[in-house]
């Protein structure tokens, strides 16, 4: 089970339960594969609604990365992530959230 007070996110890839969190490495991982832009940009993005499919791609490999998963972009891009498409833009934007905020606020 995730725990929100430090940050994590619960994910079903493949019928198997993983805990995303961004941590610091991940959040440097994730400025990284934006390539332009900041994290700031990021959260305006969210928050406006006008973030892309590559956004959450990178949002979701970062947090599964600081959550310990040992997968690589190409296995995510495969994943059957449960609930689909707008379940992962829920889990990216909570993971966004949950790292500058803290529980109870997002």
């Amino acid at each position: 089970m995730a725990n929100p007070w430090t940050g994590e996110v619960a994910i079903t890839l493949n019928g198997e339960s993983h805990r995303a969190k961004l941590t610091l490495g991940a959040l440097a991982e994730l400025e990284a594969a934006l390539e332009a832009g900041s994290l700031v940009d990021l959260v305006v993005r969210f928050e406006e609604r006008r973030f892309s499919t590559r956004d959450v791609l990178a949002l979701l490999m970062a947090g599964l990365r600081g959550g310990g998963w040992q997968g690589t972009a190409e296995d995510l891009g495969r994943a059957d992530i449960d609930g689909g498409p707008l379940e992962a833009a829920r889990v990216a934007a909570l993971l966004l959230a949950r790292a500058f905020t803290l529980p109870g606020q997002t």
